[in-house]
C-alpha cells in the first residue's frame, strides 16, 4: 500500500471518529447518556490514536524498522 492511500486512510478516520466527539460536546443534555460510554471507550481513544499517527508516523516508522 502506498504511503499517500495509509494517509488518506488514517486522516478519513480521524475525521469520521471526531464527529460524533462533536455531537457528545454540542448535543443536548438529554441525549448525551445515550451515547457517552461509546463516546468514552471508543470514539475518543481511537481519534487520539490516529491524530498520533498522523503527527508521529515517521517516528513509528522508524522505530520498528530496525536495520
Amino acid at each position: 500500500m502506498k504511503e499517500a492511500s495509509k494517509r488518506s486512510i488514517i486522516r478519513w478516520i480521524h475525521i469520521l471518529f471526531g464527529i460524533p466527539i462533536l455531537g457528545y460536546i454540542y448535543g443536548t443534555f438529554e441525549h448525551i447518556r445515550d451515547y457517552a460510554p461509546a463516546t468514552r471507550f471508543v470514539f475518543v481513544p481511537v481519534f487520539v490514536l490516529s491524530g498520533l499517527w498522523m503527527w508521529k508516523a515517521m517516528s513509528f516508522d522508524d522505530f520498528f524498522r530496525r536495520e
